[in-house]
């Protein structure tokens, strides 16, 4: 959301720069269209590169991080999308009535960990586990486990190892509700304290 947002604002921005540039270089100064347009072009493209840069700083530095760690952050989450990709292909590739719902709450919860570190970088610390360790492990069992489920006729050995990778797969779904959880545990420590703040203070509006 923050993206698009700040795209639509940068879009207008830039916008009205060119619409500005064009006016002023066409009826003040009397250029020819070719100038003129290609003035308001180049002003509109340094005035959304700029407001990009302004943009991008600010959050920064809301956010508590130099551009340093941004970056350093940015990159993770940009490999990270392309990991919960891979692994989210992989397990809706395998076509299991029984397996479904759990194949679902992996990506959900992949996502989730993901949408919250984009939101607020700084929540990427609190879930290093999972962007460096687990999230790997996952696309791993995943590729590896729609894999073994294409084959047609497989052997004892190969039925035996989509069982074990199986039951790997659920015990990191679990791992990373845990991730999820240790990521949100500053929010959920606050929302009990308002909410001992709110019933103490019902208490002695009743009294």
């Amino acid at each position: 959301m923050r993206a698009i947002l700040q795209f639509l604002m940068q879009s207008f921005v830039g916008a009205v720069s060119l619409t500005a540039i064009w006016l002023v270089s066409f009826f003040i100064y009397g250029q020819t269209v070719l100038l003129t347009s290609l003035f308001a072009a180049i002003g509109g493209v340094l005035t959304y590169a700029a407001a990009k840069q302004i943009m991008d700083y600010r959050f920064v530095r809301s956010q508590g991080l130099t551009k340093k760690e941004y970056k350093f952050i940015d990159t993770n989450l940009k490999e990270a999308r392309g990991k919960i990709t891979r692994m989210q292909k992989a397990l809706f590739k395998v076509r299991s009535f029984q397996h479904a719902r759990e194949n679902l709450a992996i990506v959900r919860t992949a996502q989730k960990i993901y949408n919250n570190a984009r939101k607020e970088p700084m929540r990427f610390y609190q879930a290093e586990s999972f962007f460096y360790n687990h999230l790997d492990s996952l696309v791993e069992l995943s590729e590896r486990y729609a894999y073994l489920s294409s084959q047609p006729s497989p052997s004892i050995e190969m039925q035996k190892s989509l069982k074990e990778t199986r039951q790997t797969l659920t015990a990191f779904n679990r791992t990373i509700k845990k991730d999820l959880q240790v990521m949100l545990r500053d929010d959920l420590e606050t929302l009990d304290f308002e909410l001992d703040v709110a019933k103490q203070t019902l208490r002695r509006s009743k009294k």
